[in-house]
């Protein structure tokens, strides 16, 4: 479930994320608390993105866990691989496949 938002002063588009399933629950724990000015910010991990990037599975979503996935060699690939392998199995898609593709494509 999410909320796409934008500030119409700026133009600022955020994405607000709520989380009731397990691993939304989990995933919450592995955000990134950035200072911007006087707020704090908190930000998905590149792990999380890669995993929601991937279950959305349209063009756009996979260019940009391809991006992601360029950008970040370190990311936690084992948990984007364990999760992806158990959404596979609830929503019956070939998730891991799907990831493992961007990931073959990288080298």
């Amino acid at each position: 479930m999410v909320l796409p938002c934008a500030d119409p002063a700026t133009g600022i588009r955020v994405d607000l994320i709520f989380s009731f399933s397990p691993y939304k629950q989990q995933a919450l724990g592995w955000v990134r608390t950035v200072k911007l000015g006087a707020a704090e910010v908190r930000f998905a991990s590149v792990e999380y993105l890669l995993i929601h990037k991937v279950v959305a599975g349209h063009p756009r979503d996979l260019e940009d866990a391809a991006s992601v996935l360029a950008k970040n060699p370190l990311a936690d690939l084992s948990y984007v691989r364990h999760w992806l392998g158990q959404l596979s199995t609830a929503l019956s898609e070939p998730l891991g496949e799907r990831f493992e593709q961007l990931v073959t494509e990288l080298r």
